[in-house]
């Protein structure tokens, strides 16, 4: 079933809708990159840092508070954004587990150029700390719990990312 009707999921022009979302870099394992999440009046949530290769590391990210959407009558996500050339993935869980399962696709920004880009649910992939997962279920779109923004793939240097709302589409 597909609802034509697009609905607004996370709406960052509000200050609320940010609260919560926590930074979760390469530092955990003993790496060098950070990232963090602020409101910014007039543009949304800003996810911004830097990526460092030192220590093994080469990643961050940031996570929404838990919650619970159920985005089974919708075909992917929409997000409008502002990024700065570089690729990026939005992550979706499941689960409650700090350290679980996360559902990934990749998208790659234009710099410094307002976008609107569609990601169909079929495209998120599940993985572990980067790795693919073959034995793991598709994703349940009734019961997902928690957003996320991640930045790899050995994309070394400073980024920013800026997210004025996500819809379900």
């Amino acid at each position: 079933m597909s609802n034509s009707i697009e609905q607004v999921v996370l709406d960052f022009s509000d200050a609320q809708a940010g609260r919560g979302w926590q930074a979760i870099d390469d530092r955990i394992m003993g790496g060098c990159s950070y990232s963090q999440p602020e409101h910014i009046d007039d543009v949304g949530l800003r996810f911004a840092g830097m990526v460092s290769l030192e220590n093994n590391g080469g990643f961050a990210s940031i996570r929404s508070s838990p919650g619970l959407w159920d985005l089974s009558s919708y075909k992917g996500l929409k997000l409008r954004l502002r990024g700065d050339a570089k690729t990026y993935k939005l992550s979706l869980r499941t689960d409650l587990f700090f350290d679980g399962v996360s559902y990934q696709t990749a998208f790659t920004t234009e710099e410094n150029t307002w976008q609107e880009i569609f990601l169909p649910f079929e495209a998120f992939l599940p993985t572990h700390h980067g790795v693919s997962l073959t034995t793991v279920a598709p994703m349940d779109r009734h019961h997902i719990t928690s957003f996320g923004l991640f930045i790899a793939d050995r994309q070394e240097g400073p980024f920013q990312l800026d997210l004025a709302w996500i819809k379900a589409a």
